[in-house]
């Protein structure tokens, strides 16, 4: 590619393409949405298969297509619905499971009420045994609950007369009731008919609610999300008292079927982006996924970029605002953090804490953690480029410092300031390895003792030294932990081209950067709303102002509801009782 051209698409603005055909308008309807889903899928098929043509193995190619078909092409028939007879569905099941090698598959035959045949599908260790021996077993075998019975399937008879369960449903096919077994469900197989029980029991360790990790608490609850995705959910409905909080609960691979939970409040939240999540979560071709953070790779807008689309949390409180706000909230299993759609660059300098201080106090944190985030990212940049290209801008007396400091240091200021850099990424990151006190005892004693030995050596220069511990600081003060990790890798590329063009390389990193930023989409909204392009909003985006003032939600996803808050918030101010009429 010619370098002029290169060139030009530096500088010149061109709205990104979507690669999922995905676009959010106001206007959207219902018919609309089809049309662009059907076309979407189409499209993505024939690009899927005409880049796996072209660049796959033939081997590798054959495997695809071998899956695909089996994905797509697989119609419900005979041998995918239970039988009848009890013998085949027992030699199914074990076939299924691997059994006998798979000794963690119980299958448990008995005869209900001693006259019929049945049997027991679980997986030991992820239900509970007493529920089992005590609600189940004992009750089915005991022949004078079975007095009433008539002639025929008895599968209806349990449910209403037998089982003192509360969640018990009926399956017929033996997918879906493998899917239920290995997520910690127990299955009823009875002689003679066509239908399976399935009973919610499940009773596997997890790990009890405690203080969020990576963000801290200090006026707020002191609970966090768990790895178990129902308690994740209860703690937000704990908070959401709301009748039209809806839980959509689907499978995210095609092989380990991993659960997630969309979470959204009906009559508030934009239709349009609640089909468009749900649209791609359940066209993931993947057969395992491993967390959330794999899964916001795999549905966010542009993966290749470096800026963080999808907004995680491990605070309920946090969560619990972002669904009254109208935004969709996905909650996966094995992991303690959920993730927020859409996503903007604003929301990354708030915190769940502004909101239980003052306003005056939150505004002056959110400007604190706005200038700690530029000191992030330019400060050892604009070191390099001063003093290697713009001594003019120092004071003499500073400069005659800075000059007297370097006399013996053997190394270039960029190879000295990567230095430094490096060497403070690897004591962050050893001190996040080491467990418990020791990391951060680790952390600190290795920076002083690493930053004096280096200036002792003359290895570094002490302004080096405090620019360094100033960015390290800085860091430090920002809420969202992907959000400095963008950062740090922002710093080290403006160094360079501070290094080497000075002030106009600076210029022209931030302009890339500045533009990569505004040309991102997160679920069809621009990643500088509300600012660019400007809509509206409360008077909270960067500077916090009094809640009263906070009536409307975020207009850029669109809410069906945009008012959360009355014409008159404070109505006491009027002399009114609250005396309902």
């Amino acid at each position: 590619m010619p370098l002029l051209t290169v060139l030009k698409s530096l500088f010149t603005y061109n709205e990104p393409k979507s690669t999922t055909n995905f676009e959010f308008l106001e206007d959207d309807s219902e018919d609309s949405y089809q049309e662009m889903q059907t076309a979407s899928n189409n499209s993505n098929y024939k690009e899927e298969k005409k880049v796996r043509h072209k660049k796959s193995p033939v081997r590798l190619d054959e495997l695809h297509k071998t899956k695909e078909k089996q994905y797509k092409n697989q119609k419900p028939s005979a041998v995918t619905a239970i039988s009848p007879n009890l013998m085949s569905n027992i030699e199914r099941m074990k076939k299924e499971f691997n059994m006998p090698k798979n000794q963690d598959v119980v299958i448990r035959e008995f005869k209900v009420a001693r006259m019929i045949n049945a049997f027991i599908l679980y997986i030991n260790g992820m239900v509970d045994k007493n529920n089992v021996n005590d609600f189940i077993l004992r009750q089915l075998m005991m022949p004078e609950h079975f007095i009433d019975l008539e002639v025929g399937c008895s599968i209806d008879y349990i449910i209403d007369n037998i089982l003192s369960i509360n969640i018990v449903k009926k399956e017929k096919e033996y997918e879906k009731i493998i899917n239920h077994v290995v997520n910690g469900v127990t299955a009823i197989f009875v002689e003679g008919c066509d239908e399976c029980l399935i009973i919610e029991n499940q009773g596997y360790e997890k790990r009890s609610v405690e203080k969020p990790v990576t963000e801290n608490v200090i006026r707020g609850a002191q609970e966090g999300f768990n790895e178990d995705m129902r308690t994740n959910i209860t703690l937000i409905r704990r908070i959401v008292k709301n009748k039209n909080l809806v839980t959509e609960i689907m499978p995210i691979d095609k092989t380990n079927k991993t659960n997630c939970a969309v979470l959204y409040i009906k009559g508030i939240a934009n239709p349009t982006i609640i089909k468009e999540v749900k649209r791609r979560i359940k066209n993931l071709n993947i057969d395992f996924i491993a967390g959330s953070g794999m899964l916001e790779e795999l549905i966010a807008d542009h993966t290749l970029m470096p800026f963080t689309q999808i907004t995680t949390t491990e605070r309920p409180d946090r969560a619990s605002s972002n669904i009254m706000d109208g935004k969709v909230i996905l909650v996966m299993e094995g992991t303690p953090y959920v993730s927020t759609i859409p996503s903007t660059f604003f929301e990354t300098l708030q915190s769940p804490e502004d909101f239980g201080l003052k306003w005056q106090f939150a505004t002056f944190l959110r400007y604190l953690r706005l200038f700690a985030l530029s000191i992030t990212m330019l400060l050892p940049g604009l070191y390099a480029a001063i003093t290697l290209f713009h001594q003019e801008m120092i004071p003499t007396e500073l400069l005659n410092s800075i000059v007297k400091s370097r006399e013996n240091v053997p190394f270039p200021t960029i190879l000295e300031i990567i230095f430094m850099e490096l060497a403070f990424e690897l004591i962050r990151e050893g001190g996040i390895r080491v467990p418990g006190v020791i990391g951060n005892t680790l952390g600190i004693v290795g920076a002083l003792i690493l930053g004096q030995a280096a200036v002792q050596a003359q290895l570094a220069s002490p302004i080096l030294i405090i620019v360094i511990g100033v960015v390290g600081i800085s860091s430090f003060a920002i809420p969202s932990y992907p959000m400095g990790f963008e950062l740090r890798l922002f710093r080290f590329a403006l160094i360079f081209l501070g290094s080497f063009l000075g002030f106009y390389g600076i210029s022209i990193g931030l302009v890339i950067i500045l533009g990569l930023a505004c040309s991102l989409k997160s679920f069809g909204v621009p990643f500088f709303t509300p600012v660019a392009p400007k809509t509206k909003s409360n008077p909270d985006v960067i500077s916090s102002l009094p809640s009263y003032k906070q009536k409307i939600r975020p207009d850029f996803i669109n809410p069906i509801d945009k008012y959360k808050a009355g014409k008159t918030t404070e109505e006491w101010v009027k002399g009114k009782d609250g005396d309902k009429k």
